[in-house]
């Protein structure tokens, strides 16, 4: 593949704290950072036709689901950053990947969306409290549908703190999950846990992932450190900016 191809990211918008309000914007970016590919980000609120955001263009082309757009972009551009992985490894990988992103994923929007009791959110988003109430019913009714939204808030935080745990007494003393050098897991592992770091204030969440566990604390910083020099600059802070170029 040459350096031609015209990518445009197409996502939710930037948070006041992280580079995307959504973690799979932050682990899409992060892969495209770690292949050295270059994108346009456009913070437009523009769903894809499967109704799915983050999603990309491709020289015109609609690619949809974050995961997906990972293994389109690593045939195109002849990426393997699993290459270091075990058989056994990888079928880890992808299993720690699925808790976060279809379980610790609904415990990060109950906290924001639904539990959350302060103006954080709406201050965040630029949106006023009828829309924050719209936006808290659909999530709990996803949530419930999901089935982590049927439990009382103890038993929530419980599951949430389970899925933690699992992922601080893997990673241990390890620089990234598999070892010294990181592999495209982490980029969605880095997505989830980004918001819990970050975006997540007063919250139980941020205290596990800033507190209890401060490994995962700590392997947030050096992921950030690694891809993201320009972190503060991506945020939304007072930028008006809807394209960036990378």
């Amino acid at each position: 593949m040459d350096g031609k191809a015209t990518i445009i990211v197409h996502q939710f918008g930037r948070g006041p704290f992280c580079p995307s309000f959504t973690p799979f914007g932050v682990k899409l970016e992060t892969y495209l950072r770690m292949a050295n590919i270059k994108y346009t980000n456009v913070n437009d609120c523009k769903v894809s036709k499967k109704g799915k955001m983050p999603w990309i263009e491709f020289n015109g082309q609609e690619v949809n689901d974050s995961s997906f757009i990972i293994e389109f972009l690593n045939e195109k551009y002849k990426q393997d950053f699993n290459s270091h992985l075990s058989s056994t490894d990888k079928a880890v990988a992808r299993a720690f990947q699925k808790m976060a992103e279809e379980n610790l994923y609904w415990c990060m929007v109950l906290h924001r969306c639904v539990y959350d009791k302060q103006d954080w959110v709406c201050k965040a988003l630029g949106v006023n409290r009828f829309f924050a109430w719209l936006l808290s019913r659909h999530i709990k009714s996803r949530a419930e549908q999901q089935g982590i939204g049927r439990h009382s808030f103890e038993e929530m935080v419980h599951i949430e703190e389970g899925d933690l745990k699992a992922m601080s007494e893997f990673l241990d003393t390890k620089k990234f999950f598999f070892g010294d050098k990181p592999c495209e897991t982490d980029c969605a592992l880095f997505g989830q846990l980004s918001q819990f770091r970050w975006q997540l204030p007063n919250t139980k969440g941020e205290h596990f992932v800033n507190e209890k566990y401060p490994n995962l604390r700590e392997y947030c910083d050096r992921m950030k450190e690694m891809f993201w020099p320009d972190w503060d600059k991506c945020c939304s802070g007072d930028s008006e900016e809807k394209k960036e170029k990378y």
